[in-house]
């Protein structure tokens, strides 16, 4: 069964990530460029250059998860800001 922690916070990578990253290459970036603990159990979205395929990187105790999406038309929208982003959630209620 797949559950989030009761409280996970959610930040965004700001900075394009190759999308043929994995496992390794996602814990890297969220050690380098977010400066996060990956085993948080927290959420870590990373975007390719396009803005339109995203992946979410997970901890959930037993290992790690990754979630992807690619848009067949459109892109993501990212809020402004640093090379990464918090995400309040109250925003997203």
């Amino acid at each position: 069964m797949l559950g989030l922690s009761s409280s996970p916070r959610v930040f965004i990578c700001k900075v394009a990530t190759d999308m043929r990253c994995s496992f390794s290459g996602l814990i890297s970036r969220t050690k380098q460029i977010i400066s996060e603990n990956p085993l948080s159990g927290h959420l870590f979205v990373f975007f390719n250059r396009n803005r339109n395929y995203t992946k979410i990187l997970y901890w959930d105790e037993s290992g790690y998860c990754i979630w992807s999406k690619r848009l067949e038309a459109g892109t993501f929208e990212v809020p402004a800001g640093e090379d990464k982003i918090e995400i309040d959630k109250k925003k997203l209620m």
